[in-house]
């Protein structure tokens, strides 16, 4: 995941004659990226909100500070 697609590489798709299938795979492999980078996200940050829950639960600060810095992170800008 987190491939880096550039506009040139889209262009270049598209600009081949008679290949407009070679843009659409482009596209399509774009789309599934984006998709799957949204699920893994959502699932990593679903079991840190899990893993807090359980951190509190038990009064465990350095895992409750392990995993509230990892969501932040997590959802952080890159």
């Amino acid at each position: 995941m987190d491939k880096q697609y550039s506009y040139a590489d889209f262009l270049k798709a598209m600009g081949q004659t008679g290949n407009e299938s070679s843009a659409e795979k482009l596209l399509n492999e774009i789309y599934l990226d984006m998709f799957l980078n949204i699920i893994h996200r959502e699932q990593s940050s679903n079991r840190l909100f899990a893993l807090i829950d359980e951190a509190l639960d038990r009064k465990d600060m350095p895992a409750f500070l392990e995993y509230t810095t990892a969501l932040h992170q997590l959802n952080s800008p890159r």
